[in-house]
This record gives structure tokens, sequence and C-alpha cells, in this order.
């Protein structure tokens, strides 16, 4: 029997489901689950909306997805069944799962950006039934990587809270030695960036962040400086200690947290937007062009981001992300923790 923690009432506490297995067919596999990352994402597929800022919301389910839903997008497991067009897994075989998958046929799928699908979503853990479970049916074998040595646990991180980082400083890309990155919010996601930034922009980050333990665990992941946004005179003291940032990635995604990114950018420097936390932001045009600052967005990566992430992580001794082990019978207070702002760096839930 399949047996899940699933999402029957937004804002509700999850339901422990059991179902029979289901078989593979085509190249579907159905995979094991052994670790399961409890992202901040979840949160939103929890509480059913999405913050779009002025009030307005997006509905978590709108575009496909029905309750009851399994949450659960970072995945690790053990190959248990493939259906009888699958060539490249078979049984036993350990993998990780890549959970961002499209249509396949509309352009950002035929471009490989799966992840931006404007069609039919099939998005695992968002639009069908996720890792909160005992086993969880992947729609194709393509979407298996292999993790070589790597933690299960870590990397089961990496499929979004280490994508997104990696994908969103890969916009940042190399740096100058005299260059400044900036990353604001140090979360699950943030935190992740923090470990990554040296390896892919060749510079330690500045970090701010509310949270005292999350500056901390940032410096120990090896940032070089870490700030309180909200202190007094915190984003002057940044201008005048750098001259401004020639790089900022938002991993919080509030209107405060864009402002103060925003705001710490040198002419030509370039924010990166990433967190979903939701707000508005109000550019001063003006000032906007005649610095000629270039703000994006950045939504989790690509299928081919994550396998370029696995060969660095397999290549680079990079600093591991803290995880905190929880059962998948916590898989509701996971969140709940979350929601508080308790957890420092992951949740992963041992299936």
């Amino acid at each position: 029997m399949l047996r899940c923690y699933q999402v029957a009432e937004f804002g509700k506490p999850l339901t422990l489901n059991q179902k029979p297995l289901p078989q593979p067919k085509g190249r579907e596999v159905l995979v094991r689950v052994e670790k399961c990352g409890v992202c901040h994402s979840d949160l939103h597929i929890w509480e059913g909306f999405f913050d779009l800022g002025g009030g307005k919301r997006v509905v978590a389910a709108n575009g496909g997805a029905a309750l009851p839903l399994t949450p659960g997008h970072e995945i690790t497991g053990t190959v248990a069944a493939v259906g009888p067009d699958a060539t490249t897994v078979r049984a036993g075989q350990r993998k990780l799962v890549f959970p961002w998958i499209g249509c396949g046929t509309c352009p950002p799928c035929r471009d490989g950006n799966e992840h931006l699908c404007g069609g039919a979503q099939k998005s695992i853990g968002i639009f069908i039934d996720g890792g909160y479970a005992s086993h969880v049916l992947v729609p194709d074998e393509q979407y298996l990587l292999d993790i070589g040595s790597l933690d299960p646990a870590l990397a089961a991180t990496y499929a979004c809270s280490g994508l997104t980082a990696y994908s969103a400083l890969k916009k940042i890309g190399p740096l100058k030695p005299d260059h400044n990155l900036l990353i604001v919010g140090a979360g699950g996601v943030g935190l992740n960036g923090v470990a990554l930034a040296k390896a892919i922009t060749g510079v330690a980050p500045i970090v701010a962040d509310l949270d005292p333990a999350k500056r901390e665990m940032a410096l120990q992941l090896g940032a070089k400086e870490a700030i309180d946004p909200r202190a007094d005179g915190a984003l002057k003291s940044l201008l005048k200690a750098t001259g401004g940032v020639m790089a900022a990635i938002d991993f919080a995604g509030s209107t405060s947290s864009f402002d103060f990114a925003y705001g710490a950018l040198r002419k030509a420097g370039h924010l990166v937007t990433v967190g979903l936390l939701g707000g508005t932001a109000t550019l001063p045009i003006g000032l906007h062009v005649m610095k000629s600052v270039r703000v994006s967005g950045s939504y989790v990566g690509s299928l081919i981001e994550l396998k370029e992430l696995l060969a660095l992580a397999q290549t680079t001794k990079l600093p591991p992300l803290p995880i905190t082990a929880a059962p998948l019978e916590q898989a509701y207070e996971s969140l709940v923790k979350l929601k508080a702002g308790e957890v420092v760096g992951r949740i992963v839930l041992d299936a």
C-alpha cells in the first residue's frame, strides 16, 4: 500500500491516507521515497494561495491541481518498479527526482525550461502527488538523476532549494574580486545560496536576515558578513562600506526585502528576485534608468541546471546545508514549524 499525508482542506492538518500502489505504465517509474525536504513552497500549497501583493492572491491549486493533494517535491528514493518502456533505470537504484515537469509541448518546454511551462503542468507535489508519502509515481524515467556518493538527505534539498539558488546565482555569473554580492533571506534556499555562492560567483556574500540564528549559520556556511536589515541605518552603512553591491539576490520575496536589496545596488548592479513571500515593489523610474540597474526574476531551475548542480556537488567541497531529520508522521508539524520561522536550514522527512 501507498501511505501518504495529504492536503484535504487548505490550512488544516494533513490527512493520512492509504491507497493501492500504482502500477507504472510506459516510461513511468514508481519510486520508494527515502527522503523528502519540507520547502516553503509546500506552505503555499498547504495554505492554498500565493500572495501577489496589493491584496491579490492566486489559488495554489489553480491550473489543474485538485485536493486531496500530497505535497513534497524534494525527493530522493529507490526505484521500486518501472514501466514497460523504461530503459535507463532499474529497480533498486537510488535516484533524485526532478519535480518541475511541464506539458512538454509549449514553447518553454520545447526550449528545455519545463519549470516555466505555460501549459498543463505536472510538477510533482504541486500539481500531482508528491513525496510526503511512502512512494511517488514519476511520469518519466528522464526525471530521475544519479546522486553518486552524496548524502540522500542533502541531495533531496538540491531538487528545489539547491536548484533555485543555483539558477539564481548563474544569472549573476562570475563577479570580480572587488565586487560585492548581497543575499537577502537566509532560509533554506538562501542558505543554499550562501553555500554555493563562492563556487559560482567567485565571491563570498554579505547576508541580510532578521533572525540572528540564521545570520550565524550564514557565517558558518561562508558568508563574509551577516547583517540585520532592520537595524537602524543598516542600508546606509552597507552602502558606505561597499559603495553599493554589484549583485543582490532576494531569497525572501517581500516588499521590504526587495526594497532593501534594490536600494543596496551600485550603478550597473543586478538584482535577482527569487522568494515568494509576496508583496509589491515600486521602482523610481528615473533613478532606475540613471543607475542602469537590472531586475530579474528567477523561478526554480531546469533539468539541465539540476544535472549541473549535482556534478558541482560531487566534484567540489561545498558547505552542507544544515538539515534536521523528522519522521514522515511529523510532516504537518514540520510545516507548522516552517511557517513560524523556527527552521534553520531544512527539515527533511524520513519516509
